[in-house]
């Protein structure tokens, strides 16, 4: 668990018998909301798939329908062999889940809280005993088996939890926004971890709201009102990107923004630190075009070029084109 390598790219579409997750037409609906709209998806045996989106995309609602722990309104989600409507138990009894707010309990040790994970999975003293001791060693928790799980740190915290999602060895692991609000050392050491279960033959779903978590993964896919609207490796989404990026330093930023937004050659702005990141149909057609915009609005231009696009980029601009 020393470096991070990333796992080796897979199809895009995964043959049929090597198929840990397959989706088809999957809906959820709350009343008059579909939450999940008509979902086709499938992922490979040892893929890291990373799921990106939007506040209110369906995230969330997909990983519950997937885990069993939700009905599907319509359509069909086999997950590890088994359906989740028709056998949601057998589902579960071979996935890990760790939710965004996964169920610790203070008062109790780590080692407490690995035995009642283990106990509700029902796994039996001596593969426990094994299990847990390989968790502990690979978390780096060993030491801290008496401690109660309320005096750990947050990245303790977040270990503790997935060796709780993985004490009855899973086949596949999902895992709602596991890095949300831990520090990026932590984040960094979370996948470290991800990483090495994945060699170990686990698959993984893992929803991420960021960019360069989702950089890690096998095949990201980017989700929208309920739809999978783009789904490939990284280097493929970044390479398939309609229109081009200038990269641009300008001072003041609030008046270069304000010139920019509207303007008939911008599609989308965004902002990386004091970047901005304007997508257009042509950096050479756009390029003097948008100098005399910020020239007229009264905003010094300290750089613009021509910028390979990153992921964020390619996800603003698929769901500018679905707005």
């Amino acid at each position: 668990m020393d470096g991070i390598v990333s796992p080796a790219s897979v199809s895009a579409s995964p043959a049929a018998d090597d198929t840990v997750i397959r989706c088809l037409g999957l809906t959820r609906r709350f009343g008059a909301l579909a939450a999940v709209d008509h979902l086709d998806l499938s992922v490979a045996r040892g893929e890291i798939f990373a799921l990106v989106g939007p506040d209110g995309a369906g995230k969330t609602t997909l990983i519950r329908m997937l885990c069993g722990a939700l009905t599907p309104t319509e359509g069909t989600a086999v997950v590890v062999g088994a359906d989740v409507a028709r056998d949601p138990e057998a589902v579960k009894a071979r996935i890990g889940y760790m939710p965004q707010r996964f169920s610790l309990y203070g008062d109790l040790s780590v080692m407490e809280n690995l035995q009642l994970y283990g106990d509700i999975y029902g796994v039996g003293r001596t593969a426990f005993r094994e299990q847990a001791a390989r968790l502990l060693t690979d978390f780096r928790l060993d030491a801290f088996t008496g401690r109660p799980a309320q005096q750990l740190s947050g990245g303790m915290k977040q270990k503790l939890a997935l060796a709780c999602t993985l004490i009855h060895a899973p086949d596949a692991l999902f895992l709602d926004e596991p890095t949300t609000g831990v520090d990026p050392v932590s984040r960094r050491q979370f996948w470290r971890y991800l990483y090495s279960l994945n060699r170990d033959g686990i698959t993984i779903f893992v929803s991420t709201p960021y960019m360069d978590e989702a950089e890690r993964a096998s095949r990201v896919g980017l989700m929208n009102r309920g739809r999978l609207i783009a789904s490939n490796d990284p280097g493929a989404l970044k390479a398939s990107m309609q229109g081009e990026i200038l990269e641009i330093i300008a001072e003041p930023k609030a008046a270069a923004k304000q010139a920019l937004r509207g303007h008939a050659l911008v599609r989308s702005l965004e902002v990386f630190g004091d970047r901005l990141h304007v997508l257009v149909d042509s950096a050479d057609r756009a390029e003097p075009e948008l100098r005399r915009a910020l020239l007229s609005g009264g905003v010094q231009v300290q750089s613009m070029r021509r910028a390979v696009p990153s992921l964020e980029d390619v996800f603003v601009s698929r769901l500018a084109r679905v707005v």
